[in-house]
């Protein structure tokens, strides 16, 4: 039975004279007002809503409980890694000593958040086995935009022609539109049947136009590309670079580093791999690593130590400029630094591990009735396939992604990549414990044993059930009309 409670919305539960806050009176006399403002800011005030403060806090309150979140669901959202964030790092990160800073402090007076920022570029670049590290860019997509930036200013700079970015077809989506926006052309490269990089489609594709070859490894497939070496071996012969998307780092930490197995260039997800606030538009990090060659185009400023002093360094003539204001969300970067100290070589490699331990028990509780097309076993993550629920049932991936809203979780990432039919791409990440991974497995079960009218209706907990999701991206609604 759906829930048929519903929530107005502000405007709708606005009463006239109802205030949540009252202001003095205002003290500057009216002319002085109106020729302190801009023409036809003195008219009447914007029709907002009025309303007390109890309903306000109501309003949003109620609002939140309709939400998934990590801290209330378990969330196996394949790709986008969504791990539980320990409370103690926001915690640590919150200390008003850092709050309290203001990035344009001289610098003697923000030595020490200044250590921070370059004790992660150290810990970044040892991780990745790449020594040159930038923390300016804002988010994954926008770190590969940076990382493909520098590659552009080092081509440039040694006189080299190259505009063509080699990507295969399993790749995230961010990929092409990174390498579009940094300028160059992109050409996919075909995957094997097994899901891995078909070498001789690369070879026939490497050539002097050749700039980058951009590959997640592990996959999107969750699975860990054994043939990476020699593919790093082909695009440098070529005379190109290799682009490591890092959004899988937390199924190799401690075991692999990008640098060690070719890579040139890649980006961290501190939300993926480490602990930050996941998304929201701003409040992001996707740190570079990139080879010694390559350090000089970076952003500027990096951070710099001098002896016991730290600064930003700005004497850089190489630089492709500035991608972020400042040195970055410096906030999520502590988070991030917190939760490496926390765990330090060991505990970041152990979290890898339970990772991959994680994955593979689920794959192996639900590949009977959902088959995983691609491998046994995998890394941090698989793609299973409601294809045949589809053929013999008419029941698909979307169907049973609803359907698990009214079992208390979050779906999986649903029709991605798009090599596989009715993709469910599920991961569980480190955090779950065996119980939750049991009863979501369980939930996954019941569902393909349902009715399909049941689930082609689903979910039926929601106030909402199945929104045009097509129309809401073409033709949004951003604005309140009132009556009239």
């Amino acid at each position: 039975m759906r829930n048929q409670q519903t929530t107005e919305l502000l405007f709708e539960q606005s009463r006239a004279g109802s205030c949540a806050v009252h202001m003095p009176e205002c003290d500057v006399p009216a002319r002085s007002l109106e020729d302190m403002l801009p023409e036809g800011a003195t008219g009447s005030p914007p029709p907002l809503p009025e309303l007390s403060e109890p309903d306000l806090v109501r309003h949003y309150v109620n609002l939140s409980t309709q939400n998934m979140s990590v801290d209330t669901h378990f969330y196996p959202l394949g790709s986008c890694t969504m791990k539980y964030n320990p409370k103690r790092n926001e915690r640590l990160a919150s200390d008003a000593g850092w709050l309290g800073l203001h990035p344009y402090q001289p610098e003697s007076t923000v030595q020490g958040v200044l250590q921070v920022l370059w004790e992660c570029q150290e810990m970044l670049g040892e991780i990745a086995g790449l020594p040159a590290v930038s923390l300016q860019p804002a988010a994954g997509a926008h770190g590969e935009m940076t990382a493909l930036l520098t590659a552009a200013g080092y081509f440039n700079d040694t006189g080299q022609r190259r505009d063509v970015v080699l990507i295969p077809d399993q790749a995230h989506g961010t990929n092409p539109a990174s390498a579009a926006v940094a300028g160059f052309r992109t050409v996919e490269v075909k995957s094997t049947p097994e899901g891995f990089v078909d070498l001789d489609d690369l070879e026939s594709k490497l050539d002097e136009k050749t700039a980058v070859f951009m590959i997640t490894n592990p996959n999107t497939l969750g699975l860990f590309d054994g043939q990476i070496a020699r593919i790093a071996e082909l695009v440098h012969e070529a005379g190109g670079l290799v682009y490591l998307d890092g959004a899988n780092m937390n199924a190799i930490l401690g075991i692999a580093r990008p640098g060690d197995f070719g890579a040139d260039m890649m980006h961290f997800n501190p939300h993926k791999t480490f602990s930050t606030p996941h998304g929201g538009g701003g409040p992001g990090a996707g740190p570079i690593a990139v080879a010694e060659k390559l350090g000089p185009y970076l952003p500027r400023p990096v951070i710099a130590r001098d002896g016991e002093t730290y600064k930003l360094d700005f004497d850089r003539p190489k630089s492709i400029g500035r991608v972020r204001s400042f040195v970055g969300n410096v906030g999520v970067l502590l988070r991030m630094y917190c939760y490496i100290l926390t765990h330090g070589p060991d505990g970041l490699r152990r979290v890898s591990e339970n990772a991959v331990l994680n994955a593979n028990y689920l794959l192996n509780r639900v590949k009977h009735f959902l088959p995983v097309q691609y491998g046994d076993r995998c890394t941090h993550e698989f793609v299973a396939t409601a294809g045949e629920l589809r053929d013999r049932r008419g029941i698909s991936a979307m169907d049973i992604a609803k359907r698990l809203i009214d079992y208390g979780f979050h779906a999986p990432t649903v029709y991605f990549p798009l090599i596989v039919r009715e993709a469910m791409m599920i991961e569980p990440t480190e955090s779950e414990t065996k119980a939750t991974l049991d009863a979501f497995a369980e939930a996954l079960f019941r569902i393909t044993e349902e009715p399909e009218d049941l689930l082609h209706e689903a979910p039926h907990s929601t106030t909402v059930s199945r929104p045009d999701e097509v129309l809401a991206a073409r033709k949004p609604v951003l604005k309140w009309k009132g009556e009239g």
